[in-house]
């Protein structure tokens, strides 16, 4: 059990894979936005890869904890510290009772997270415990963290800490403000023409401020369109990026007009508007990283490939042999 004496920047309860069957229903799966660093800190407390644990955004929380417990922190640095003693990251830490843990601004990347050998206790909202802060389920009452509140753990046996993931296991975050984003064609990649593909694989995106776990927006080039944007029937609307209203996949690269919007894990299920690629699972933990200002260049790569990349990262947030 640990008490939250500072929450940081909307700090939130998260669980793997999160929400999963409720799409349809206006429900996403939330979860964390850098599934990759999450699943490695829960696989460091000896945690199954879903249990829940506290994803901190850009500036996180300070901690007081009123057990003994083995933690983890993973993901971005966000400069840790025990009783104001620097601490490890990356590497499981017993923390004793009346111990503060305390993290600060991130110095690279956007996000940290936090496991707790057990999992933490919240809410079970449409069978995840993962935090949806637009419709007030999941997490601790329904949104992120706030002071004063007190949050248990279950039980586990084993407290072994000590133990280092290996460097090759990590995600890296990139240190030039500069991603390579993995991305498939589709489902609308029809709608845009040769010129509007080249321009787009061609150019940089930057990260706009206004972003949040719904979406991230990019400025960048305008688009161009193929003839099918402009000889639609009317029902698909008056804007070549109108489309009659369709399903959305989570990392649909979702054309709002001119503006292009990553949607994410809290982003919307359906809607009225063209999604020419899609950034594959295997490359939303840089998503989650990506800080306001940085810069995207995207790579298309197939889906075969996308599901292979994916399948690797599943092989090293399981392998306990990439612990020492």
């Amino acid at each position: 059990m640990f008490k939250v004496i500072k929450s940081g920047l909307e700090s939130s309860i998260q669980d793997w894979p999160g929400r999963i069957g409720h799409f349809n229903k206006g429900f996403p799966p939330s979860g964390p936005m850098d599934s990759w660093s999450f699943r490695l800190a829960n696989l460091l407390v000896g945690n199954s890869s879903d249990d829940a644990g506290i994803e901190c955004q850009f500036i996180g929380p300070e901690l007081r904890f009123l057990e003994d417990s083995v933690i983890a922190i993973t993901g971005a640095d966000m400069q840790p510290k025990i009783d104001g003693k620097p601490c490890a990251m990356w590497e499981s830490i017993l923390i004793k009772t009346g111990q503060t843990i305390e993290m600060s601004y991130a110095t690279s990347g956007a996000r940290s997270y936090l496991a707790v050998a057990g999992g933490l206790l919240a809410d079970v909202s449409l069978g995840s415990r993962a935090t949806f802060d637009a419709a007030g389920i999941g997490g601790v009452d329904g949104h992120a963290l706030k002071d004063g509140q007190e949050i248990k753990s279950g039980t586990h046996r084993d407290r072994i800490f000590g133990q280092r993931l290996l460097t090759e296991s990590r995600p890296k975050i990139s240190t030039n403000c500069i991603w390579e984003i993995e991305v498939v064609a589709g489902p609308n990649d029809d709608w845009i023409d040769q010129e509007g593909h080249e321009r787009f694989l061609n150019s940089e995106w930057k990260v706009s401020a206004k972003s949040n776990r719904m979406g991230m927006r990019l400025e960048g080039p305008d688009w161009t369109f193929s003839e099918k944007a402009f000889t639609k029937l009317p029902e698909n609307g008056s804007e070549p990026a109108n489309i009659i209203d369709q399903g959305y996949p989570i990392g649909a690269i979702n054309l709002a007009g001119q503006t292009p919007i990553i949607l994410l894990n809290d982003g919307p299920s359906m809607g009225g508007f063209i999604n020419p690629y899609t950034v594959p699972q295997c490359s939303m933990w840089k998503l989650g990283q990506a800080r306001p200002g940085e810069i995207f260049e995207f790579k298309v790569i197939s889906v075969s490939e996308a599901q292979e990349k994916a399948r690797q990262i599943k092989l090293l947030c399981s392998d306990k042999s990439l612990v020492r």
